[in-house]
């Protein structure tokens, strides 16, 4: 390998193209360079392997018996360099990436991705669970699932489901609370980061705001829905972060009253990149998996 090191990539690339298309000129149209460009490269080859690759004749570049032999060998590399690339290209275009914050991906995405993986058998999924706004146009994320007001620069959005905030807690804290009024007893579990506040939810109920007896606080939403099902108070959260634990019974919501606020889940891609066919149906696949996960709340709506 190390004698690849005197002999520069680009003039092999010119001798395999003057060999195969059989003139300079056609060489350099494939090459999109000019036709002395391609004839210093070939003659600084041959310089640096010390071997006459090409006879001048009047009627052009003729192979040396050396170089017949030289450029097949080139030919064959420089196919299998080809084929190595589109190589590249086929997982690139098998691959799709999706960036989601680690909330939304470990409590509501991962369970479902089996049903992606059986309708959609050749793509392969790569999760970017982070919560930063990823660059989409110079990246290799295909998608970002994001929680706000839809208002990202370069990134297109289209809303996913607009997001509602209500109390939960764990089945033996829902007993003793027979009002909203019993809030006053119990402790409130608060993420630090979040977006919206209780005040909003005690509008939507119709009531005065209750002073919550002082309880665990936590930076992040999913060590706070872990809280609230260890039963250590009763936590404001939304529909995507809860549904799993809602529906098998772990949480319950006990007031029945949900409060818009204000923010959502927004698919968003890139403004200036077309769309993909792997993009076209994860998006189709997330929406009808969104739809799904609503269809249990109006049933758990319909039995309280």
């Amino acid at each position: 390998m190390a004698m690849l090191n005197r002999v520069h990539l680009n003039g092999l690339r010119a001798v395999e193209t003057v060999a195969r298309l059989g003139s300079l000129a056609a060489a350099a149209a494939e090459l999109n360079v000019s036709v002395s460009a391609v004839s210093q490269q070939v003659k600084r080859t041959e310089s640096q392997l010390g071997q006459a690759l090409f006879e001048r004749t009047p009627g052009g570049l003729v192979p040396t018996e050396f170089g017949t032999a030289f450029t097949a060998r080139l030919s064959t590399g420089f196919r299998e360099l080809a084929q190595a690339v589109a190589l590249a290209d086929e997982a690139s275009e098998c691959t799709l990436v999706v960036s989601v914050a680690p909330a939304f991906a470990s409590k509501w995405l991962l369970p479902r991705l089996s049903r992606h993986f059986s309708r959609h058998p050749k793509v392969l999924l790569r999760i970017d669970a982070s919560a930063r706004i990823a660059d989409l146009d110079h990246s290799d994320i295909d998608i970002a699932i994001r929680l706000g007001d839809g208002k990202w620069a370069g990134g297109r959005a289209e809303l996913l489901l607009a997001q509602e905030v209500f109390p939960v807690c764990a089945p033996s804290i829902a007993a003793r609370l027979r009002s909203i009024e019993d809030l006053s007893q119990t402790c409130a579990i608060t993420d630090e980061r979040a977006m919206f506040s209780w005040d909003g939810w005690f509008e939507a109920a119709g009531v005065e705001p209750v002073t919550f007896q002082k309880g665990a606080r936590f930076t992040d939403p999913m060590l706070c829905l872990e809280s609230a099902i260890a039963g250590h108070g009763v936590m404001l959260a939304w529909q995507l972060l809860t549904a799993d634990a809602l529906a098998d019974g772990r949480l319950v919501a006990p007031f029945g009253v949900r409060a818009q606020s204000g923010l959502g889940y927004w698919l968003v891609t890139s403004p200036t990149k077309s769309e993909s066919r792997k993009v076209r149906d994860f998006k189709a696949w997330v929406r009808e998996e969104i739809e799904a996960t609503m269809a249990q709340f109006r049933a758990l709506d319909s039995a309280a």
